[in-house]
């Protein structure tokens, strides 16, 4: 299974949304998340690489969102933050002589991509803005 990358980074987004420009630093993020805050580093670090956050470093520094949530896609969060496919691989070599075996890894790669692709797909209709929208 894909690991937790896009939950937190969705986690940090829409808090630095609900804050409305605020600076906000790991610590406290990490807070919210209740998670460590190299963690939140490391995702914002990311966030940063693919434009969705800006930081301020130092004394006072911290993090805010680089774009207008409504411009922030979750298909493209996704994209950014994924690291494994969505459903996994598998870790050992199938029989290459039993009829299924020798297919297997074909017809389950074909299967987990068009799965992931219609999650991309589903999540490129959504915006920061819209997700943001169900919390109070």
């Amino acid at each position: 299974m894909n690991s937790s990358h896009f939950s937190i980074s969705l986690h940090i987004l829409t808090l630095l949304d609900k804050v409305n420009g605020q600076l906000l630093n790991s610590e406290y993020i990490a807070g919210s998340i209740n998670c460590n805050p190299v963690l939140v580093r490391k995702e914002l670090a990311n966030l940063h690489k693919h434009g969705f956050v800006q930081s301020k470093e130092g004394k006072g520094g911290g993090s805010t969102l680089a774009k207008r949530p409504a411009d922030i896609n979750l298909g493209e969060v996704y994209k950014a933050v994924k690291q494994k496919g969505l459903l996994g691989e598998s870790k050992n070599e199938p029989n290459p002589d039993c009829p299924v075996g020798k297919q297997i890894t074909q017809q389950l790669n074909k299967l987990y991509s068009d799965a992931e692709n219609a999650l991309i797909k589903d999540l490129s209709l959504k915006t920061l803005k819209d997700f943001s929208l169900g919390f109070d």
